[in-house]
């Protein structure tokens, strides 16, 4: 199917089409919010360019450029899709060492962002509920909270004496908020001139999210490695056809002239634009852009046209070829929740076969998303290991980049070290090195990872499991009927018939199990053992 088949090893796109839709395509342009990336979307040609913005690689003399600094509190980051957020109950999420709660508030019909703290003890909210009066209740000792942050009841407290809680002592501290692109997104900053910040400024916007002629599905996934790891991988291409071997390339037959099995060969990959915003790229294929910190994008255009339009062409014209290309997006919101931990949600539009979506739920999807996540996981996890092992500032000259094809990459760390002293400033709670190792089972869970926090992949393990058992007790009851009922009452065949019935529900029972575990709680992956040929 066209939604589960892969891009060639030279794509950096992590979305899956026939590879009979890959012509060398010009950049489709890409509308960004007018409040906020007006600058970030200038396009400025290559050869305006110093040779150091459109070097593929990085000198050591990077260290020490200077320019804008990046205010990593001053920005908007997501908190998850709102198709995975229940309305019923708050939610726990930590983004860039902050621990919020997300809810639902019914007063005012909107998603809101407290710090996961109680004032009265510092129990953790996000292990209360939401009250019949639509109140955020800590179930520690029952102090509710309205949607502004305010203490609406103190339960020990007497109604006849000092009104307590309406002290500013007994209010949770509230981060601004908005819903955008089906998305929750928070401003990591409880400082009053941050209230009406919404107003003013809003989170990137992608329109195809919201386009009814794009499929729109998304998952989301916890990382045990950090945030730059998470980018800069997804920036890089070379590794698509090794790192995901037989799971984003279609195996072929070695060539005699072939100099590896998987197929990688030299990429022509051009950084346009770097500021403070973040950078623009192009490919053979399309285009790239990051937009800092969170949202990195990459953008095809597939038809025999390639996308290009006549000079001669009429408005009308040029419209209708337009609307005829098949359009496909790649959308990662990278998320740094703490040292050594990411979180990326992503989704992949495309304006072709969106029936494909309307009729399979998006567990199916996510089933090979999360082997394709796992099937690097482990290596980027020992990888930022011996990155701080070395250094996070001495990555210029621990890692040896020479070729274009590591241009995104480099572009990343130079962004990184130019306009963010080269590291996130974690809150001071927080130390910059990473945790002590963890196992590889810890550090490729799904059920903790991604499977709780997705409503599709929640809502299917859950019939999986009833699923199972009923296979098994009715395997069960079969042969107990069978074996309590008379021989001279039943036929030979009618016997047979009614074990091999019981020993095939057995069977499907303990395949269902394997399934379930492989998929929803842990998968191994070996790259030594896959499709060796």
């Amino acid at each position: 199917m066209e939604s589960i088949a892969s891009f060639p090893s030279s794509s950096p796109l992590h979305l899956c089409l026939p590879s009979s839709f890959l012509p060398p395509l010009p950049p489709l342009r890409f509308p960004l919010h007018p409040h906020r990336h007006q600058r970030a979307a200038r396009l400025v040609s290559h050869s305006a360019l110093p040779s150091s913005a459109a070097s593929s690689t990085l000198s050591t003399t990077d260290t020490t450029i200077s320019g804008e600094k990046f205010n990593w509190y001053a920005n908007w980051y997501p908190v998850a899709p709102i198709c995975d957020l229940d309305k019923r109950a708050p939610h726990a999420k930590r983004i860039l060492g902050l621990d919020i709660v997300v809810w639902w508030d019914r007063v005012k019909e909107q998603w809101q962002v407290f710090d996961d703290r109680c004032p009265h003890r510092l129990a953790p909210l996000s292990e209360g509920r939401i009250d019949q009066w639509g109140r955020l209740q800590c179930v520690y000792h029952g102090w509710c909270f309205n949607g502004s942050g305010g203490c609406e009841l103190i339960p020990q407290a007497s109604p006849d004496g000092p009104p307590v809680q309406r002290a500013k002592k007994a209010c949770v501290a509230v981060y601004p908020s908005i819903v955008q692109n089906k998305i929750v997104w928070f401003w990591p900053s409880t400082d009053p001139q941050y209230k009406d910040i919404a107003l003013k400024e809003k989170p990137p916007y992608v329109p195809q999210l919201d386009d009814p002629s794009y499929t729109s599905s998304m998952g989301m996934r916890d990382l045990q490695y950090g945030y730059e790891i998470l980018t800069e991988n997804l920036m890089d291409p070379a590794h698509v056809p090794y790192a995901h071997y037989g799971l984003l390339t279609n195996p072929k037959p070695i060539a005699p002239n072939a100099r590896d099995r998987e197929g990688g060969r030299p990429m022509e990959l051009i950084i346009e634009v770097l500021d403070k915003t973040g950078f623009f790229s192009t490919n053979n294929i399309g285009h790239c852009k990051f937009i800092a910190p969170c949202l990195y994008y990459s953008v095809m255009t597939l038809g025999s046209n390639n996308g290009s339009i006549s000079s001669q062409s009429t408005s009308e014209d040029s419209s209708k070829t337009i609307q005829k290309q098949k359009n496909s997006l790649l959308v990662f919101l990278c998320v740094p929740v703490s040292p050594g931990r990411s979180r990326v949600i992503y989704a992949f539009p495309r304006n072709f076969s969106v029936w494909l979506d309307r009729i399979f739920p998006r567990w199916f999807f996510h089933i090979r998303q999360n082997l394709i996540l796992d099937s690097d996981l482990y290596l980027l996890y020992i990888e930022e290991q011996k990155i701080a092992e070395v250094g996070h500032s001495n990555w210029l000259k621990a890692c040896y980049v020479p070729t274009k094809s590591d241009a995104m990459v480099t572009a990343f760390r130079r962004w990184l070290i130019k306009h963010a002293e080269g590291r996130i400033h974690w809150p001071t709670k927080f130390s910059n090195y990473l945790s002590p190792s963890l196992p590889k089972e810890q550090i490729m869970d799904r059920y903790w990872s991604h499977t709780v926090q997705c409503s599709s992949c929640r809502a299917a393990l859950k019939c999986m499991k009833v699923l199972e058992i009923f296979l098994q007790v009715f395997s069960v009851i079969s042969i107990g009927i069978l074996a309590a009922m008379k021989g001279s009452l039943v036929s030979t065949v009618t016997r047979v018939s009614i074990v091999f019935t019981a020993v095939l529900c057995f069977l499907a029972s303990r395949w269902l199990s394997h399934f379930i575990y492989k998929n929803f709680y842990y998968h191994d992956y070996n790259h030594a053992f896959v499709l060796k040929q």
